[in-house]
């Protein structure tokens, strides 16, 4: 069930925010033709369960140009 894997996926990423981002960008580049965008999602999702989506420096970069976006 997805979210069995999207609350998997939660362990290695903040918020449920920044998890959509990650899942639409990493669904866009892995999806096949001829294959269900469901299916490509939840391999997205069973991934981030797994693994960390984001080296720890792309994190921090990430977090601070939201910062200055807020601060802007």
């Amino acid at each position: 069930m997805r979210s069995d894997l999207i609350f998997g996926a939660l362990t290695h990423v903040n918020n449920r925010y920044e998890l959509c981002q990650l899942a639409s960008k990493a669904t866009r580049k892995l999806h096949k033709p001829n294959t269900r965008l469901q299916d490509t999602t939840n391999e997205v999702l069973d991934r981030f369960k797994d693994t960390i989506p984001m080296d720890e420096s792309e994190a921090v970069v990430e977090k601070v140009q939201l910062q200055e976006r807020r601060a802007a």
